[in-house]
């Protein structure tokens, strides 16, 4: 009897010892998987990226005004492009990504130059103090989209008559005209913004006044509202 029960015994225990075996040999050790590679660069990159975001700028700007104007009551009105100067410096805020706010203040040359058929020629030269106040969106680390509205602070307008221009009474008349003219002007300004590097930008921008030059029609100078292309340098800091 002691002989069964032993051998029944070891049966059993070489039977669990065999499923043990098989069991383990069934399910493999878990598998290492690598992990992702990182990019040393790429992430210096990203966290210069981040920090130019969060960082509040002072800057200088520069460039070229193609102004002319336009006369919304009058589609066949046509006069010719003036080209002058804008500078003057800047103010990067950021808001939350990807908006910050864009504040400048600029010296502005505007104006226009016509010609007339018996070839006299008149140019007006306008000097302004612009200041935009605008969102800026970053489309991409490198390019941006802005809007925003601008008050322009009218100076002083200079008429310069050549070639021989009709008699000086018209002459008198047209620059007492631009005494009339408005001293603040609200405008409105889109633009794009391309960066050649962390602290240099290049600028291209269209503003155009939403309301007339002056609050009554002048006699001989028409009502008008000037439209400027802007294209120039941005030095930020």
């Amino acid at each position: 009897m002691k002989k069964v029960l032993f051998l029944s015994i070891s049966m059993l225990v070489l039977l669990a010892g065999s499923i043990t075996v098989k069991a383990q040999g069934y399910y493999p050790p878990p598998r290492r998987y690598p992990r992702p590679r990182r990019y040393p660069q790429q992430q210096q990159q990203q966290r210069r990226n981040d920090n130019d975001f969060n960082k509040i700028k002072f800057g200088i700007v520069a460039g070229a005004n193609f102004a002319n104007i336009i006369n919304p009551n009058d589609a066949s009105f046509h006069t010719d492009t003036r080209v002058g100067l804008n500078l003057g410096v800047s103010l990067d805020v950021p808001v939350v990504y990807p908006l910050t706010f864009e504040a400048e203040l600029l010296y502005s040359e505007k104006g226009y130059s016509a010609t007339y058929s018996d070839g006299s020629s008149f140019t007006q030269r306008s000097n302004f103090i612009d200041l935009p106040l605008l969102a800026k969106l970053h489309i991409t680390p490198g390019f941006s989209f802005v809007i925003g509205p601008q008050i322009s602070f009218l100076t002083s307008t200079q008429n310069v008559y050549t070639n021989g221009f009709v008699s000086t009474v018209v002459q008198d008349q047209y620059n007492r005209d631009t005494q009339g003219y408005n001293k603040s002007l609200l405008d409105g300004v889109i633009g794009i913004s391309v960066n050649l590097n962390r602290n240099v930008e290049l600028r291209g921008r269209y503003t155009v006044d939403l309301q007339s030059n002056a609050s009554y029609s002048a006699n001989n100078l028409p009502q008008y509202n000037n439209q400027v292309w802007q294209l120039g340098l941005g030095f930020k800091f």
